[in-house]
């Protein structure tokens, strides 16, 4: 008996993504064996950071680079970097913000409930524009000299209505205000690790370890400027100041640093060929089903990069929803999580997070769902 069965924990078929309700990634086994390893010595934590900082920052082409705990850890104190600086008075005073910069600006459209960990820093965050439009002005009358920095959510999903990346990090540095990225979510493509930074010039950038990178679900990459990532450094963990309470260990740095250099080595275009080949047989799989619309490969939202397979579903001919849909697949034998957007008619079946042999598993359980309903 496995360690969840002891518990009476489900094992789910992950047809759904990477998401931290379903435990982020798998790690390979080179990961697990770091990690392992790391684990049965004593370290300097400081030094451990320092010399994976190196490691990472060289891996990724940026100047600098941090491990946090998880790409929200990583927006706190990509924030009270953004304020601090390297200041160890200031860093020393926190949460008092008296004489530090204290705003952060964003588009509205990037308004998403873990911002939180902005304000968690103290800072106030002002948006600009509106969901239809945004304009240079908006963003050039909203810095003065209380703005900290602009925080930018880049991906599709984030892009109605807003100034691009490049024209917000100029437009920003022309008042000599940095610019982070939450790219939490912002892979593949594997260039991303240095594209934000590197080619567009962004201050610093926001990885989540546990979603592509496929390293610890408690871990978070920051690469970035020189001066900033040392600003993170010294503002974090082991550091005895306001985010200690976001705590990485020695196991997670290791970890990550396993996980960032395998990815980087990584087949993307093989990857996504096995992908798009999974896609394309779930599609024929599904022909011919009675109130079933399928559009492969489909892709949108943050995630827009990986091909999936869109089911519609129309309960007049099925009859069930894609709400009930959903929740048949994940109280069945064997628990298969399929992503569902709120109040919509539609599935999404997703391959990236799937063990070999699973594609099968998923489309003959959904077709044994749908032709017992239909009969």
């Amino acid at each position: 008996m496995g360690i969840y069965e002891s518990l009476g924990v489900r094992r789910i078929i992950n047809a759904q993504g990477r998401y931290t309700i379903l435990g982020g990634s798998l790690l390979s086994q080179d990961v697990i064996n770091a990690m392992a390893e790391a684990a049965r010595s004593y370290i300097d934590i400081y030094e451990l950071q320092r010399q994976v900082g190196r490691r990472l920052a060289e891996a990724t082409r940026n100047e600098a680079a941090y491990v946090c705990n998880g790409a929200t850890a990583g927006l706190f104190l990509t924030t009270l970097a953004c304020m601090t600086g390297t200041d160890s008075q200031a860093i020393a005073r926190l949460p008092s913000l008296v004489g530090l910069k204290n705003e952060v600006i964003i588009h509205r459209t990037h308004r998403v409930p873990l911002d939180l960990a902005i304000g968690l820093s103290g800072a106030r965050l002002i948006e600009i524009g509106n969901v239809l439009q945004t304009t240079a002005e908006e963003l050039e009358g909203a810095i003065n000299e209380r703005t900290a920095a602009v925080v930018y959510m880049p991906g599709e999903f984030f892009s109605i209505g807003v100034l691009t990346l490049a024209n917000t990090i100029r437009i920003a540095h022309s008042h000599n205000v940095p610019v982070i990225v939450d790219a939490a979510g912002e892979l593949p493509p594997v260039e991303n690790l240095w594209h934000f930074t590197g080619d567009l010039g962004a201050d610093l950038a926001v990885f989540c370890g546990g979603k592509d990178l496929s390293g610890p679900q408690s871990s978070g990459l920051i690469v970035g400027r020189t001066n900033l990532i040392e600003a993170c450094f010294l503002n974090g963990p082991p550091h005895t100041r306001l985010a200690r309470t976001m705590k990485v260990g020695k196991e997670e740095i290791i970890g990550l640093l396993a996980a960032v250099e395998a990815y980087i080595k990584t087949d993307h275009n093989a990857r996504r060929a096995n992908f798009e080949a999974i896609t394309k047989y779930w599609a024929s799989s599904f022909k011919g089903l009675k109130g079933v619309n399928i559009k492969s490969p489909s892709v949108n939202g943050m995630r827009e990069r990986i091909p999936r397979v869109k089911i519609e579903i129309d309960p007049t001919l099925t009859g069930f929803s894609a709400t009930e849909l959903r929740q048949l697949l994940l109280e069945g034998e064997p628990s298969i999580a399929i992503e569902h957007p709120l109040n919509t008619s539609f599935i999404f079946l997703s391959p990236e997070t799937l063990e070999r042999g699973d594609e099968q598993i998923v489309a003959e359980r959904l077709k044994e769902v749908f032709k017992q309903i239909q009969l």
